[in-house]
This record gives C-alpha cells, sequence and structure tokens, in this order.
C-alpha cells in the first residue's frame, strides 16, 4: 500500500479521538492539526453574529460528564466516548430517578451494541446516548448526573486552505468539521482534503483551489456569508463526504444538472470509474443543499462513497477507524486530483490550418503513440480535435461527443499545439461561449 493512503488513515487515527462540534475548541484543535498537512488560514466569528436567516450560537466547550448510581458506580462516562454526551448539552448537576432520567437517554434498539451520535443544536437541552443493552439493564433508583460544559460567548470557527492560481477563478471543495468520533462521516473527508492540499501546494495552476473545514450548515452560511462578493469567482466544486469506506462512488449532481462540475465528473467515472453512479439534486444530505440555494446556485455536487444515513455504520460508534481503509482514502484523493486535473487542462482551441485536414505524417504526428493508448486511438484524438476545434468546443465538449478518453485528447492537443495545429483561446472568451452553449 503506498504510504499516501496509510498516512491519511493515520491522521484519521489522530483526529478521531477529539470532540468536535459546531463550535469550541475541538474544532480548534482539529484545524491546528491539519495545519501541520496543508497551509491553513483560520477564521473565527464571533456568537450572536447574524448570517442570513441565521445566528452565530454560542461557544460549546465540554470538560466531562458522568452518570453514576447512588453508590458511585459509573454508568455512563464520556471520557470513553464522546458520542456518549449530545452535542451541545446544557451544565446539569443534579441526582434523579430513572424514570426521570429515561427521557434524556438515547439508544438503538435495532442495533443493541452501539452508540448513537445525537445533538442539540438550537434548543436548550441536555442528554446521553448509550448502547441499547447497557441502558435495558439500568435498575430502578437514583443517579448522579454531572455534565460539566459551557455554552458561552464566544467564537465559530473555520479553515481554508488556499492554493492560487493564474486566474481569479476558483475550484471549491468542501468538507464539515462539526462531527465528533465519526470517521468515515466526515474524518475521511476532512483528512482527503488536508492531503489535497499538501498534494497541490506548490503547483502552478490555472485555476485557484479552496479548499474549505466548516462546521455544517451554520459555519458553510457564515463563511457564503463573509465571502458573498467573490463567489462568482467559483468554477466548480464540491462537497465531500463518506469516502473512506469500500462503496464506489457517487456523485450528487448540482441543482441544474449541466454546470461544469456535473460534466467533468461525468467523463472522470467514465474513463477511470465506471462503477460509479450519479444521481440528481435533492435538497437534502450535505453542504451542498447550502451553495445551491437560490440566493447563490453555485455549481458545487457532492461526492461520496456510502451515502449518508444509508450505511448500517452511520452515526453510531462502529463509524470508526476500522471502517475506513487506506486504499480507499488513497483512491479519493487520486479521484479528487483527476477531477482537478481535467478541469485544469479543459481548453478550447482553434484549427489554425481549417481548410481540410493537414498533412500529419510530415510533422510526425500521424502513427505516433499516444502513452499507453494504440497508435490508431491517438490518430482518432488528433482528428477529433482538429475537426472540433472551431473556437467554441472545448476539450470537455469533444471528449462528450466523441465517447474518447479525456486524457487521451489532452495529449493529442498538446502534440497538435507544438506542432502549430491548433492554439488555446483566450480563456475568457472560451468560457463565454460554453456558457452561451449551456
Amino acid at each position: 500500500m503506498a504510504m499516501t493512503g496509510q498516512d491519511i488513515l493515520a491522521l484519521v487515527r489522530d483526529l478521531f479521538p477529539i470532540c468536535r462540534s459546531l463550535t469550541g475548541d475541538g474544532v480548534r484543535r482539529t484545524l491546528a492539526r491539519l495545519a501541520e498537512i496543508c497551509p491553513l488560514e483560520v477564521t473565527e466569528t464571533a456568537s450572536g453574529t447574524p448570517v442570513f436567516d441565521w445566528v452565530v450560537p454560542p461557544e460549546w466547550n465540554v470538560r466531562g460528564a458522568t452518570i453514576r448510581t447512588a453508590a458511585g458506580e459509573t454508568v455512563v462516562d464520556f471520557a470513553d466516548s464522546n458520542l456518549h454526551l449530545v452535542s451541545y448539552s446544557t451544565p446539569v448537576r443534579q441526582r434523579m430517578s430513572l424514570t426521570a432520567l429515561r427521557p434524556h437517554l438515547h439508544s438503538l434498539p435495532e442495533k443493541p451494541g452501539l452508540i448513537p451520535y445525537r445533538t442539540a443544536y438550537y434548543k436548550p437541552d441536555w442528554g446521553f446516548c448509550l448502547e441499547h443493552r447497557r441502558l435495558a439493564a439500568l435498575a430502578e433508583g437514583e443517579y448522579d448526573v454531572e455534565i460539566d460544559t459551557t455554552l458561552a460567548p464566544g467564537h465559530l470557527t473555520y479553515g481554508e486552505c488556499f492554493i492560487p492560481g493564474a486566474s481569479d477563478e476558483e475550484i471549491l471543495i468542501s468538507a464539515h468539521v462539526c462531527h465528533p468520533s465519526l470517521a468515515n462521516d466526515n474524518l475521511s473527508s476532512v483528512t482527503v482534503a488536508a492531503f489535497l492540499g499538501r498534494a497541490l501546494a506548490g503547483r502552478r495552476l490555472r485555476h485557484g483551489c479552496r479548499i474549505l473545514f466548516v462546521p455544517s450548515t451554520i459555519g458553510t452560511l457564515t463563511w457564503l456569508a463573509r465571502n458573498e462578493a467573490r463567489l462568482g469567482r467559483i468554477k466548480a466544486g464540491l462537497v465531500l463526504s463518506c469516502i473512506g469506506d469500500a462503496h464506489a462512488f457517487q456523485y450528487k449532481r448540482t441543482v441544474g444538472g449541466a454546470a461544469l462540475i456535473d460534466r467533468v465528473m461525468g467523463i472522470v467515472f467514465r474513463d477511470h470509474h465506471q462503477d460509479a453512479s450519479i444521481i440528481d439534486f435533492f435538497p437534502y444530505g450535505y453542504d451542498e443543499r447550502q451553495y445551491n440555494a437560490p440566493g447563490f446556485r453555485l455549481p458545487v455536487g457532492n461526492l461520496c462513497r456510502s451515502t449518508w444515513g444509508e450505511f448500517p455504520q452511520y452515526h453510531t460508534s462502529a463509524d470508526n477507524p476500522q471502517l475506513l481503509s487506506a486504499e480507499a482514502l488513497e483512491g479519493s484523493l487520486d479521484l479528487l486530483l483527476q477531477v482537478i486535473e481535467t478541469i485544469e487542462a479543459d481548453r478550447t482551441y482553434v484549427n489554425l490550418s481549417p481548410k481540410g485536414e493537414p498533412q500529419l505524417g510530415r510533422r510526425g504526428l500521424y502513427g505516433a503513440i499516444g502513452g499507453a493508448q494504440s497508435p490508431r486511438d491517438f490518430q482518432l484524438a488528433l482528428l477529433w480535435l482538429l475537426n472540433q476545434s472551431d473556437g467554441t468546443r472545448s476539450l470537455l465538449d469533444i471528449a462528450e461527443r466523441s465517447d474518447m478518453p479525456f486524457a487521451l485528447l489532452a495529449q493529442a492537443a498538446e502534440a497538435l499545439e507544438e506542432n502549430g495545429l491548433i492554439a488555446a483561446v483566450e480563456a475568457d472568451q472560451g468560457d463565454r461561449q460554453r456558457h452561451a452553449s449551456d
């Protein structure tokens, strides 16, 4: 196994014990660790700040939480798993009967050995999560409940890794950092995104790449509110979720279904991941629904392996590092690089010898071998490019029309350009033409 996949999995294990939520020191500790992997700028927004129809909540931090019998026996301890405490629980210190305690205890009767994940973000409440078999074994009597948390004015924290490009246009990658000890959802995406930042750092890019590590919903909306004036720079984007297990890839389209990212994902899946699937947009899931809201309509889709809510370990203690594999994590990183490289290579060309086919043989192009492809495939790619390069069709257009691999067409374009047979159209002109055709 290549070391990159093992490195990503090691980072998952490092971050897994940290208790993350919408706000608080757990998010800061996570971002500090990610900053060791990729360049990261951290932004804080004060509690009480209006964000469209929302308000940044108080900051939540936790020092500990336990349930003990009257005899002092510990029944549930946050120190054993941070899933034991309902996220954003208010402070509690009191003795109560099991009858009074039960409404605050959450379990999964259908999965009696697992701890569920629950939150109480926007309504003051408290609770514990535990295995159903442990709950069923609780004896009648009194219990001492202690939740040592704070809910106070503070900040919401998010991180950005930005790799600049030659143009102002950006590719956006977004992962949420508000989940506690859950590995596939969503440490897999957080860690793969960090290693994507490391892989791109120092590269010469046409487009900037902005990687966001944000608390779900309120964090994403906060970033959108703070950056509304420059959202038009986003050319394509992906929200990442659950990309560390063995399932085949799935892509959820943007709300319009025909954005650049929708087309790129179709080509990348066709060329490299034939077992992958594509589904239409629906307004539930992760933060793609925020980016695709009517007031933004940003070209951002969702990439996952397992679908939220549809794998048995989802939002339970079974979503741990053992569910992930180094191979799957590295495969997800490779896919993201394929997507970015496709967007980077997508150019519009004009044929400089348009009156009939130019003579390829005297230029050493007839019968040339392009990489591992056969001479005939490479020759056909050359001919497709010469035929379609009228200044209005991009490589992506030609890949869709010809059903030829995008990478082969890009290689053929490079050969034709080196021989003075085609020339790239200015980027802004090509973009205008493609947008008009959409």
